[in-house]
């Protein structure tokens, strides 16, 4: 209420006595100058709807506040109601035309009634702004945090910034929060798992069934993936999503109180986002693996020609893995390594069995023999267009080429060397030292250590050297956690 006359608060504070709205009672504030509404304003502004007087210590007092909030305060949500008793100051078809007021009311002919009718209308449309304004935040922050989800690449990053950004979103209150999953693979056998799970019943388990959820919750989710539609109660919400013909992903939200400010429609719009995103990064999760598998298998297809039985292949992508992290190498170089690492002696494969297998020293024409691996194995693996395949011809190219130059096949000296390949070469030496072979046992870390440092700024790159030793026992653990398979 904004008037210098106490007899208008007065009157209408009394017809609004017992005006319930919305389920709510109205408060009244009142204000007896534009200054003072002023500093009201300035305070607080969860203000609905405002009557304005036109003349007070000027005037157009009034129309000046009006101004003020909309252009100065910038509020466009509160409802402005003119109210005059001197209308020839302010005439209302010049006040409608020129100021951004929502209705214009002489006092003479301002009754009760339409009182009472004016305020309904003018806090039901400040509810619906408020619903619209609310509803356009919350689709920006949608588009801001999965624009930020995309960027992750990783099956338990991805479902726990998931789970945070939406409970942000909804600004509601969830004991408990879990996107679970289900697919069906070619022989029609179901998996199902946990991509993520926050507040009470956090489970380490990657498993629905064997996970530490609540049995109650592990129902409902089953329930939801049976029924294949959404579940919503006084307790919780549980989504279904599917995103894919052998696919399908469950939302569940467990209420901490009142649901009456879930917002249903955001959750729908983000969780489908979500799920898009999951499918996305399942195929590229199930891609890698068997991409990496093919690879292992392959690199362990050479080592068996070798009448070799154990995990070379499978610790020189490990040992490379971690080199490339001690030297804070880009996480993508980090992991392409891993994966390119097995192929570096694909090909052996062009190498006959009585060299490939020979005990004993080769001879000067049979080692021009061996060497020809490096070449063909890039050859082989140049063929493919894929970035894995790209550094694994490098590295199948390059990892006996030496430090100082005398390696092979092209005699590349110090950085020339691409850096994939230097990791390699070390990796390679310092596994196979450590391996019992047909042609030499095992040798121990101390040797190992010392041949390293021998052939530091020789056949190895000293930065590389360096850490080896300094990390030693790290990459000697490689070996223990994975060794070699016992022979018949």
């Amino acid at each position: 209420m904004v008037d210098d006359d106490e007899s208008v608060h007065q009157v209408t504070k009394l017809v609004l006595s017992d005006a319930n709205i919305e389920h709510r009672s109205l408060e009244i504030v009142s204000a007896y100058s534009c200054i003072q509404a002023q500093e009201i304003l300035k305070g607080d502004d969860s203000f609905c709807m405002a009557f304005v007087d036109v003349v007070m210590e000027t005037d157009h007092a009034g129309l000046e506040l009006v101004e003020w909030i909309r252009k100065d305060l910038k509020n466009q949500a509160i409802r402005l109601i003119l109210r005059t008793g001197q209308a020839g100051n302010a005439p209302e078809s010049r006040v409608i035309k020129e100021f951004d007021i929502n209705d214009y009311k002489e006092k003479t002919d301002f009754t009760s009634g339409k009182m009472i009718t004016t305020v309904y209308a003018s806090i039901r449309a400040y509810r619906d702004i408020m619903t619209i304004q609310k509803s356009l935040d919350g689709f920006k922050k949608l588009i801001e945090v999965t624009h930020d989800l995309l960027k992750i690449d990783q099956f338990k990053l991805f479902g726990s910034a998931a789970l945070n950004h939406l409970l942000t979103l909804m600004d509601v209150e969830s004991s408990a929060l879990y996107i679970a999953r289900n697919q069906f693979d070619f022989n029609h056998e179901c998996s199902n798992m946990i991509i993520a799970c926050t507040g009470k019943y956090v489970s380490e388990s990657d498993n629905l069934d064997t996970s530490n959820i609540d049995e109650a919750v592990k129902v409902q989710i089953k329930r939801v993936f049976e029924d294949k539609k959404h579940y919503l109660s006084e307790e919780c919400f549980v989504g279904y999503y599917k995103t894919a013909n052998n696919s399908c992903s469950v939302l569940y939200i467990d209420f901490e109180d009142n649901p009456e400010h879930f917002k249903l429609n955001l959750v729908e719009m983000f969780a489908n986002n979500v799920a898009l995103i999951l499918e996305t990064l399942t195929k590229l999760h199930d891609m890698e693996n068997s991409q990496k598998e093919l690879m292992y298998i392959v690199g362990e297809a050479i080592e068996a020609r070798e009448e070799a039985k154990g995990s070379h292949v499978k610790r020189v992508a490990l040992i490379c893995e971690l080199l490339a992290k001690k030297l804070s190498l880009d996480s993508q170089f980090v992991s392409a390594i891993r994966l390119a690492a097995p192929l570096h002696d694909i090909g052996k494969i062009a190498i006959p069995d009585e060299i490939l297998r020979k005990h004993g020293k080769l001879d000067e024409n049979e080692w021009q023999v061996m060497k020809t691996h490096a070449e063909v194995g890039c050859d082989l693996l140049e063929q493919s267009k894929t970035s894995i395949s790209k550094l694994a011809a490098k590295i199948a190219h390059f990892h006996h080429e030496n430090w100082d130059g005398s390696g092979y096949p092209d005699a590349l000296a110090g950085n020339d060397i691409p850096i994939a390949a230097r990791i390699m070469a070390i990796a390679d030496v310092f596994d196979s030292l450590g391996s019992k072979q047909c042609y030499k046992d095992s040798w121990g870390e101390d040797d190992i250590k010392a041949h390293l440092l021998k052939e530091r700024n020789n056949k190895f790159d000293p930065q590389l050297v360096d850490i080896f030793i300094e990390h030693f026992d790290e990459f000697s653990n490689i070996r223990v956690n994975y060794p070699d398979k016992k022979k018949n």
